[in-house]
This record gives C-alpha cells, sequence and structure tokens, in this order.
C-alpha cells in the first residue's frame, strides 16, 4: 500500500482537486454571510451560484478520476466521503441565501452577526484541515479538529438559547417559524463543516 505521504504528494490531482472543493466551500459560506448582511445585493447572489457551480464541476472531475485511476494511495471510499461532506457545505450555503432572498421582510431587526462569525470559523477550519493534508501533521490536525468541534458545540449552545428566546411568545407566529427555520439551516451548515472534520480525521488516524 502507498503511504499517504506518496498519495498527498507533490501534483497529486486528488490532493489538489480536494483542496479546490474546501476552497470553493470556503468561498460559499464567505458569500452567503455576504448576502445575510445585505440580502438584496445581486451581486454576491451570483458569485455564490457560480462558486457552487464550481464545486459541483470539482465533485464530478472527482468522481471522474476515481474511475480512470486504478490505484490511490488513499482508500476510495476516503475520497469519496471528503468530496461528499464538502460538496454539501455550499449547497447548504446556497439554501441559507436562498433562504434570506425570499423571507428578508420578515427579518428586520434581527441580528445573525455571530452565527455568520461561527459559520465562517467552522469553514476556516475545514479549509485549514484539507490544506493540512499537504503535511500530514497528526498533532496540528488533532487541535485543527479540536478547534472545529469547540466551534460546532458553541453553536449548538447558542442556538439553543436562540430558540428558547423564539419560543417566548414576544414574535409572532409566521416570523417565528421563518427565523426557526434559518436558524435551523445555519445549525446544518456548521454541522456539515464538523462532518468534515471527522472524516479527515478518520483519515489520519487509519494512515498514521
Amino acid at each position: 500500500m502507498f503511504s499517504l505521504q506518496q498519495f498527498f504528494g507533490k501534483g497529486d490531482r486528488f490532493r489538489e482537486l480536494l483542496e479546490a472543493a474546501a476552497q470553493e466551500a470556503h468561498e460559499s459560506v464567505r458569500l452567503t454571510v455576504e448576502i445575510m448582511k445585505s440580502p438584496r445585493d445581486s451581486k454576491h447572489r451570483d458569485e455564490l451560484v457560480l462558486s457552487r457551480r464550481k464545486e459541483k464541476k470539482i465533485a464530478e472531475q472527482i468522481s471522474t478520476e476515481l474511475v480512470q485511476t486504478f490505484i490511490t494511495g488513499l482508500e476510495r471510499e476516503d475520497i469519496e466521503a471528503l468530496a461528499r461532506g464538502l460538496y454539501k457545505i455550499p449547497k447548504t450555503a446556497e439554501k441559507i441565501a436562498e433562504r434570506f432572498d425570499v423571507v428578508a421582510p420578515h427579518l428586520v431587526g434581527m441580528d445573525f452577526s455571530r452565527q455568520a462569525d461561527m459559520m465562517m470559523k467552522a469553514t476556516d477550519g475545514v479549509l485549514a484541515m484539507v490544506q493540512q493534508l499537504r503535511d500530514m501533521n497528526p498533532e496540528k490536525m488533532k487541535l485543527l479538529n479540536d478547534q472545529l468541534q469547540y466551534v460546532e458545540g458553541e453553536a449548538d449552545k447558542y442556538m439553543n438559547e436562540l430558540l428558547r428566546d423564539l419560543y417566548c411568545g414576544k414574535y409572532e407566529a409566521l416570523r417565528a417559524i421563518v427565523i426557526r427555520d434559518l436558524y435551523e439551516l445555519i445549525e446544518k451548515l456548521i454541522d456539515r463543516c464538523r462532518d468534515v472534520g471527522n472524516a479527515v480525521m478518520d483519515v489520519v488516524l487509519k494512515n498514521s
């Protein structure tokens, strides 16, 4: 069996594609955060659609490379798991952006800055972990994953606080439903990032 260092060596196609996917996932979340700040900004929406298309194309390239490559230094299911996990991040980000666009009139006075910060921290962690596959430093990878897991845990706590406030009765029904749905989508995106972090750690532990 090839070592993981060989697999992720210079010029390795799968490494390049996974890093490209992580970059697009990061960009999609960044653009979504901008849309959350300015829901009517069509420029950011167009850029998000483009980023999502790039991510889809990268996922297709990974599938094609797997079909055409008979020997890989990493188990195929691990490559597929990473690619699948990364693909879900921009997909969820796009749903958040679309929802903000549709329900913007019901969000007047709402502050999503803390959720936006958590989304960025989570996707920062994903990008750093995928890039770290270049060096395969187990200690650094564990530190990055611990940070990502911490963000996800803090996000869960904060979402529970927000839901308690939401259900206290001060919001009219439709507004409460709209806000709750957004909270759930944001939580799902952060969970997607956590899942990729876990997938990367599985690869490291399996090949260390």
